[in-house]
């Protein structure tokens, strides 16, 4: 993601309006991610996760089973698991996100479109329906990005439902050095008495280009 010189809402990503000047203070390569995405541009990130999938106990998994049908996470477990992102600007300023998890006998996608809820807060709707919510506080340094849940909702239609803090989700995304060329994300999703669910952790390599493939030339992080 990359700034494009405008000054309006849609013109910033949702993480420049939430954060602000905080997202100067990050790595050039971290800047570009979390940075605006043109119109007519999608953003894409390959890399490798170390470790990738569902942690949590046997007896929960077919439960979980259910939720992969619905882009949200998946029974299936696996190291040096291949992945694609994806992400996209949307026309009414959220940014919608496919990570698609190439297990071997299983690929698996997570779908997800994320929004600005206010300083320092994104809301994440989870799921091809954006049926599960997570609203995160989103703190940036010069290492990266912290995001830590503080609510829980589910959503039926136009009804929106709170939860009770039943789980939490942490995301951290770093770059070794100043002028590192790739990045690393660690995500883990946690239930109160049953402990870590899901998690991934590895690096990838992220770049901007136009929706028909053709690469974007002369581009910088924003200042």
């Amino acid at each position: 993601m990359f700034s494009t010189g405008g000054n309006g809402p849609r013109d910033r990503s949702i993480y420049e309006r939430a954060l602000g000047a905080d997202l100067s203070r990050m790595p050039p390569v971290l800047r570009v991610y979390f940075g605006s995405i043109p119109a007519g541009c999608v953003g894409i990130g390959e890399g490798i996760y170390d470790e990738a999938g569902y942690c949590g106990p046997r007896w929960l998994r077919p439960i979980v089973r259910l939720f992969a049908g619905r882009g949200v996470m998946f029974p299936e477990r696996g190291t040096d698991v291949p992945f694609v992102v994806v992400n996209t600007p949307r026309r009414d300023g959220s940014l919608h996100a496919e990570r698609d998890f190439l297990f071997a006998g299983a690929p698996r996608r997570m779908v997800d479109a994320m929004s600005c809820a206010g300083t320092g807060e994104i809301v994440d709707r989870l799921g091809r329906r954006g049926g599960l919510e997570v609203r995160l506080r989103a703190e940036a340094d010069l290492r990266g990005m912290r995001m830590r849940s503080v609510g829980l909702a589910v959503r039926l239609g136009a009804a929106r439902l709170p939860l009770p803090p039943v789980a939490g989700v942490a995301v951290t995304e770093t770059a070794d050095h100043a002028d590192a060329v790739a990045q690393r994300v660690e995500v883990s999703v946690r239930a109160w008495l049953v402990g870590e669910l899901f998690r991934y952790h590895g690096s990838f390599t992220y770049r901007i280009q136009p929706a028909d493939g053709n690469p974007v030339r002369g581009v910088v992080p924003p200042a």
